[in-house]
C-alpha cells in the first residue's frame, strides 16, 4: 500500500491564515490610499477601479471556466480582486477603459494563469501588467490628471506634471530643481500621480495595519526605504541643487505603494529574512538608478520585477534554517 503526499503550490500557510483572509486584509489596508485617491481624482478614480476589478475577476473566471475547464474556480479567494485593485492604483485616473481591460488580460491571463495560477507566478501580476501598459501606451500611462481640478472629469480631465517628472527634467537639464509640491502636500496627497501613490500617510496606515495583522513583516519595505534614502542621499550630497533630498524621494511616485503592497507578495518574494533584506536593498538601488539614469521618471515597478526574477537565486543561497537545526550542529 502506497501513501500519496500531495503538495500544493506556495504560499504554504498554517493556522488561522487563509488566502481569503489575507486578501481581505490587503484590501482593507489599501482602502485609506484608495479613498484619498477617490477624493483627489473623483469620478475617474471610481471608473478606473470598477473596470479594473470587474475585468480581472471576469477574465479569471472565463479562463478557468472555459479554457482550463476547471471544476473549482478560485475567483472567491480574493486574489483577482486584489490584483484588480492594485492595477487600478498603479495607473492614471484618466486611463481609457479599454487599456485597463488590456492590462487586466495581461495581469490575469499572462502574469498569473499562464504560470499556473496563484502560488506559481514568478512576477507580481499587477506590476507585470503596469510595465506592459507603460511600454505599450507610454503617452496614456504618463498623462496625469491634476488633483481636485479633475474630480468631475474622466477622459477630459485637466493634466499636469508630477513631482517625479519635474525631478527628471532637472536631472536631464542640470537646471536647479524647483516647482515641487511642499513636503506636507506630498505627505497628504496634494500632487499628481497614479491613483494609489499620492498619499504617503494613507499608505503608511495600510503598512501599520498589515504589520499589526501579521500579514507581512517589516523586512522588505524597510530595506527598500532605507536603501532609497541612502542611495538618493549620496546624489543629494553631490549636487543638492539638481537632486531631490532623500525624504522627497521616499514620498513621491509609487515607492511606498510598491514597497508595502507589491514587493511583499508572498509568491514573488524571498522566504528567508536575510533574503528579504537583500531583495529590498536591490529594489531600492535599482529604483534610484532608474530614476537617475533611466528613460522613465519612475523605476519602482521595473525594480520589483527585476528582483522578482532573482528570487529563486536568493532563496537558493539564503535558505531558512531547517526545522530542528541546532546552531553549530550538522
Amino acid at each position: 500500500m502506497s501513501n500519496t503526499l500531495t503538495i500544493s503550490p506556495s504560499p504554504h500557510l498554517h493556522g488561522v491564515f487563509q488566502t481569503r483572509r489575507l486578501m481581505l486584509d490587503v484590501v482593507i489596508a489599501l482602502l485609506p490610499a484608495w479613498l484619498v485617491g477617490l477624493y483627489f481624482f473623483g469620478i475617474g478614480a471610481l471608473i478606473v477601479t470598477l473596470v479594473s476589478i470587474v475585468s480581472c475577476v471576469g477574465i479569471e473566471y472565463l479562463l478557468q471556466r472555459f479554457l482550463l475547464k476547471k471544476k473549482e474556480l478560485t475567483i472567491t479567494d480574493g486574489s483577482a480582486l486584489v490584483t484588480g485593485l492594485l492595477l487600478a492604483m498603479n495607473v492614471p485616473s484618466n486611463l481609457p477603459w479599454w487599456i485597463i481591460v488590456i492590462g487586466a488580460i495581461m495581469a490575469i491571463g499572462v502574469g498569473k494563469v499562464s504560470f499556473g495560477g496563484l502560488g506559481n507566478n514568478l512576477f507580481n501580476p499587477a506590476l507585470f501588467a503596469r510595465a506592459f501598459l507603460l511600454v505599450s501606451f507610454p503617452v496614456q500611462m504618463t498623462t496625469w490628471p491634476e488633483p481636485i481640478a479633475s474630480r468631475l472629469h474622466y477622459l477630459d480631465a485637466a493634466t499636469g506634471a508630477t513631482p517625479l517628472s519635474v525631478m527628471k527634467a532637472a536631472i536631464k537639464s542640470g537646471a536647479p530643481l524647483d516647482h515641487l509640491p511642499s513636503t506636507m502636500d506630498m505627505f497628504f496627497g496634494q500632487m499628481g500621480g497614479s491613483l494609489g501613490e499620492v498619499s504617503a500617510i494613507a499608505l503608511l496606515l495600510g503598512f501599520a495595519y498589515l504589520l499589526f495583522r501579521k500579514v507581512i513583516t517589516w523586512h522588505i519595505p524597510i530595506a527598500i526605504f532605507a536603501s532609497v534614502f541612502v542611495f538618493s542621499g549620496i546624489f543629494y550630497l553631490i549636487n543638492p541643487a539638481v537632486y531631490a533630498n532623500p525624504l522627497v524621494e521616499l514620498l513621491v511616485g509609487g515607492l511606498m505603494l510598491g514597497a508595502i503592497f507589491m514587493a511583499t507578495d508572498y509568491v514573488s518574494s524571498p522566504m528567508s529574512k536575510k533574503g528579504m533584506l537583500v531583495f529590498g536593498c536591490g529594489i531600492g538601488f535599482l529604483t534610484v538608478a532608474i530614476r537617475t539614469w533611466g528613460a522613465y521618471p519612475e523605476g519602482v515597478s521595473f525594480a520589483i520585477l527585476i528582483m522578482n526574477a532573482f528570487v529563486p537565486l536568493i532563496d537558493r543561497y539564503m535558505k531558512p534554517r531547517k526545522f530542528g537545526h541546532k546552531k553549530g550542529g550538522k
